[in-house]
């Protein structure tokens, strides 16, 4: 029994030693497989996107793997009742690590074509400098440009500063030649009212005090009935003498008024509102205006510059009486000579 009891003790104190140099390897082992998952779970993570169930296969034993680590440290008591676990543990492990190793192997594999990704990158990255460059030096030139084209716009402002200068000056000047205008054309009015009024005089002593002819404003009017008969546009034989008394009476106001004045002689013919029965007119108007042209053409026989006569003819729409009496119609037939200016 002592033998026996000596032999037991013997057998324990070889037994540990290996089993504690087992232990060592395999801790160092698990070191070693942890490092390489994590390696492989980084690689894995970044190039293999389809080792889902790998990784958590991974995850699992790693989280096995702690639990051992965690259970050598609380004694040793439980790691002799996990040593059988562990070593099976250990030849899964070791089929994993050929599976690893063969995934690492494909990982070099990609990691070649990642340098090569790497270099066409940095020649991107080249390519794209010198893109940078040229666009630097585009934008030197357009900076160059829009100088350049900045004096040009403070050239164009100060011309434009200078326009505006002598535009105001201009405008000065226009006001001022305007009112100048004014005044002389003021001045030329009151010229050619006084030379009306002397007209107007100079007829109503040549032609009398008759009652069928008669000053309205400024106008002088002759009834119509002095020049034409009824209906016709024809003149008259004492039409034709009281004209040429008005034609002479024209051309010499022709020559006192001053050239420079813009006088015209108007003629305008006016009818009463009843409809004209003739073949040889369709309207008053004209009937009107045949009149009136009538007085201008023998005026113009008589010496009168054709450029100082106008004829207009308004049928019965300017009536002088709107009345419906024969003494009204009478007054609406009539023709009206107005000196007046251009």
């Amino acid at each position: 029994m002592p033998l026996a009891r000596a032999r037991r003790q013997q057998r324990a104190v070889d037994y540990w030693p290996g089993f504690v140099d087992a232990l060592s390897t395999m801790l160092l082992v698990i070191v070693f497989l942890l490092s390489v998952f994590m390696l492989a779970q980084f690689f894995l993570a970044r190039e293999v996107s389809g080792k889902d169930t790998v990784l958590d296969r991974l995850n699992k034993q790693i989280a096995q793997l702690t639990s051992l680590l965690a259970m050598e440290r609380s004694g040793k008591a439980d790691v002799e009742a996990n040593l059988a676990a562990l070593q099976a543990t250990l030849d899964s492990e070791q089929k994993e690590k050929s599976n690893l190793q063969a995934q690492i192997a494909a990982m070099n594999s990609g990691a070649s074509g990642a340098d090569q990704r790497v270099t066409a990158a940095e020649q991107q990255v080249v390519a794209e400098k010198q893109i940078s460059a040229q666009a630097l030096a585009e934008v030197d030139i357009l900076n160059q440009q829009i100088a350049a084209l900045r004096k040009q716009l403070g050239a164009i402002e100060d011309a434009l500063s200078a326009s505006e200068a002598r535009d105001r000056e201009s405008q000065a000047k226009i006001a001022d030649l305007g009112s100048r205008l004014n005044i002389a054309l003021a001045q030329k009015v009151q010229e050619l009212s006084r030379y009306r009024s002397d007209f107007f005089g100079r007829l109503r002593q040549i032609l009398g005090d008759r009652p069928d002819i008669r000053t309205v404003g400024d106008r002088f009017v002759f009834q119509s009935e002095v020049l034409f008969d009824t209906g016709q546009a024809t003149l008259n034989d004492a039409g034709k003498t009281t004209l040429d008394k008005l034609a002479s009476a024209v051309v010499e106001l022709g020559h006192e008024i001053p050239p420079e004045i813009p006088w015209i002689l108007r003629v305008d013919g006016h009818t009463d509102k009843r409809p004209i029965q003739s073949a040889q007119f369709h309207s008053n108007w004209d009937l009107s205006a045949a009149r009136a042209i009538a007085v201008v053409q023998y005026l113009i026989s008589k010496g009168v510059p054709a450029e100082r006569l106008v004829a207009a003819g308004f049928g019965e729409f300017q009536p002088i009486d709107p009345g419906d009496s024969d003494d009204a119609y009478s007054k609406n037939r009539r023709i009206e000579l107005k000196l007046t200016e251009k």
